[in-house]
């Protein structure tokens, strides 16, 4: 293969790196998650949090790992596929692909909703439209808007903290108030809570464009997941500590409705801007992820060999990116975005409960096994917590890729 012709450019340091995981994480889903984990846990949203950060920790480990010994574009598709087998890398793919294709037009719809909610659809496709514009210019047009997009997003947050907690209005009593929905209310909250963690994964599906990736990728995982962590945690004391978890659980857009209860509706524009910020990071995040797992699969034969041309000047796989714009665009146009969420959370999950059976193939000792095995353990777990509709949809979608795979088979033998 030659450099002009399928293979992507190493261009990305550590920096650039944490940078893309935390526009992938620290984004539209702390502005909107916190409700529906409240609703569906009380103040036990918290211990969700944890619960979500284990798991997510976990998928870290195991997935910084296996891209430090497969550097290449794909991520959890090409781990799956070297560690467990064809069918299960390219299961990885599949739910991947699809998943994060609805998260896309989850955040597209994000953007809409908070930039002008008359017209929310049709904001949705804009972005979409924009933001594949911006990725085909290449890697580093990306990186560079990537850091002012998480810039803005962590001063937005900061303020939000900071405004809530030194506000009158603050009650740290409210912290402490039951869990409703018992474990399983904490469960569903933590799955809620996880499709505003899942975004480190990009790091490692970037793999083949970053430099020195055995020592990069390792490193930039874990901070940009740690970074996120701090974040989320100290934006759900503050929103609760105002609002309360019933106060929480009621709110359409619960950051603008905790500052205004604070005392600083001034604030609240800015917020609304802050959130149409974060999710235009995810989006841009995420097609750039979604278009590299299809890349790596064209390359494979799972997908049309056609988006596989990674172009001469650019080094980025533009035929892949048109591609996943053009479904996104569709979607972001006709769905809705409280259940693209759901469903894209289920398919998440699947990606990782593979990336972590790969890892417990990487070395027999049961210390090293240990992370990989809470990671699976969770991540199955936290899948079948979710809404039962979701769980029903998401399954159904990956029995459909599980049929297409077969067939393909049995076209190759017949």
């Amino acid at each position: 293969m030659t450099q002009s012709g399928s293979e992507l450019r190493r261009t990305l340091g550590v920096g650039d790196a944490v940078v893309i995981g935390l526009g992938s994480m620290v984004g539209a889903g702390i502005f909107a998650a916190l409700g529906p984990a409240a609703r569906a846990a009380g103040s036990g949203l918290l211990l969700g949090l944890a619960v979500a950060a284990v798991v997510a920790y976990c998928n870290a480990m195991s997935s910084a790992r296996l891209a430090a010994l497969y550097p290449a574009s794909g991520g959890t598709y090409v781990y799956g596929r070297e560690r467990l087998g064809a069918f299960w890398g390219y299961l990885a793919g599949w739910s991947f692909i699809v998943g994060k294709t609805a998260s896309c037009a989850a955040m597209a719809l994000t953007v809409g909703a908070y930039v002008w909610p008359g017209q929310a659809h049709a904001v949705a496709v804009g972005a979409v439209v924009a933001l594949t514009a911006v990725n085909y210019g290449g890697m580093h047009k990306s990186a560079r808007l990537t850091r002012v997009i998480v810039s803005v997003v962590l001063a937005v947050l900061a303020s939000v903290v900071v405004v809530c907690l030194g506000s009158d209005a603050s009650d740290a009593g409210r912290l402490d108030v039951g869990v409703s929905g018992g474990a399983g209310g904490v469960l569903q909250a933590a799955g809620l809570l996880f499709f505003a963690f899942a975004g480190y994964a990009r790091i490692a599906t970037l793999g083949e464009e970053v430099r020195d990736p055995a020592r990069t990728i390792p490193r930039a995982i874990p901070t940009a997941l740690g970074v996120a962590l701090v974040v989320y945690a100290a934006v759900a004391v503050a929103v609760l500590s105002v609002l309360g978890p019933e106060g929480l659980g009621r709110a359409p857009a619960p950051l603008a409705d905790a500052v205004r209860t604070a005392g600083v509706p001034g604030l609240v524009p800015v917020v609304r801007v802050g959130a149409a910020v974060a999710a235009l990071g995810s989006l841009l995040a995420l097609i750039l992820g979604v278009s590299r797992t299809t890349l790596a699969m064209a390359r494979d034969g799972h997908l049309p060999g056609i988006l596989a041309d990674v172009h001469p000047r650019f080094q980025v796989p533009h035929r892949a990116e048109l591609a996943v714009g053009a479904v996104v665009a569709a979607l972001a146009a006709t769905v809705d975005v409280r259940g693209a969420i759901g469903f894209s959370s289920f398919g998440v999950l699947a990606y990782y409960a593979v990336a972590n059976a790969s890892a417990w193939t990487l070395s027999p000792a049961p210390a090293a096994r240990l992370v990989p095995v809470v990671g699976l353990v969770g991540c199955v777990t936290l899948a079948f917590a979710l809404p039962a509709l979701s769980v029903v949809v998401g399954a159904a979608v990956l029995g459909v890729g599980v049929a297409a795979y077969g067939v393909r088979g049995w076209r190759r033998t017949a």
